[in-house]
């Protein structure tokens, strides 16, 4: 597998996504609707992954998992191979025109989650990873932080509802952890994981997250020198929560989570 290939293709989509996604941003006709769960989706959202779809499908024929338009096997002969696509991470900031909002292309092959971009162009970024390439901000590489204690620590944390702050007492136990640290802020999504990566931040978690939220994050936050687990401190990418970081600091975290 040429990974290299792979990420050039997922660059190219991003550049596409972009596109898309701030000839809409901040637009006063953009279209909204509920989903079924009770969360935003917007024009752009369903515009940027069939987008993604179309040339996915195209370029290699390979299975997507994609949060608006679910899960297609795809065509190819080779079924080790699934795009995992977030259209735009961070809907809600995305409809309300505040710029932390992102859309994330991962791949996954034979299991393995071996490339990942985070596109945010309202933020002019963009971070990407390929296994064993490395994770770069903008072009530059980027590693964490090598903070070993946690009141040197800067962290970041969010919810946005009282539901997920009270879900098993989650939200007392962040901000136990908070408190024991240097420094809180409160960003959420995916603009705090890659914060860790990059090494301004050295603990992000997320308490509630789906697979399309993270797949893209998990390259970018091995090959910068980080750590990352679910919140009770499996390596599942389907376990619903997301907590990373530097790596030195990560079990205390999850001690204080426990």
């Amino acid at each position: 597998m040429n990974i290299a290939e792979h990420l050039d293709l997922a660059l190219e989509l991003a550049d596409a996504a972009d596109e898309i996604t701030m000839a809409r941003f901040r637009a006063t006709d953009l279209v909204v609707t509920t989903k079924p769960d009770l969360t935003p989706v917007s024009e752009a959202d369903q515009a940027v992954e069939r987008a993604i779809r179309e040339r996915l499908a195209s370029a290699t024929g390979h299975a997507v998992l994609g949060e608006e338009y679910g899960s297609d096997p795809g065509e190819a002969d080779d079924a080790a191979f699934r795009w995992i696509i977030d259209p735009i991470d961070g809907t809600k900031s995305y409809v309300r025109g505040l710029p932390i909002w992102a859309t994330l292309i991962g791949l996954e092959h034979a299991g393995e989650l071996v490339l990942g971009v985070a596109s945010a162009p309202a933020l002019h970024s963009r971070w990407w990873a390929g296994r064993g390439l490395g994770a770069f901000r903008a072009g530059e590489r980027i590693s964490v932080s090598a903070i070993s204690a946690l009141d040197d620590a800067q962290i970041s944390f969010s919810w946005d509802r009282r539901e997920r702050f009270e879900a098993d007492g989650i939200g007392d136990k962040l901000m136990a952890l908070a408190h024991r640290c240097w420094r809180f802020r409160g960003v959420g999504d995916f603009w705090q994981h890659v914060l860790v990566a990059e090494g301004a931040v050295d603990i992000a978690v997320d308490p509630i997250v789906n697979l399309w939220d993270i797949a893209a994050l998990v390259p970018i936050i091995e090959e910068a020198g980080g750590r990352w687990s679910t919140i009770d401190g499996r390596d599942d990418v389907n376990g619903g929560s997301f907590v990373c970081t530097n790596g030195p600091l990560h079990d205390a975290v999850l001690d204080a989570l426990a």
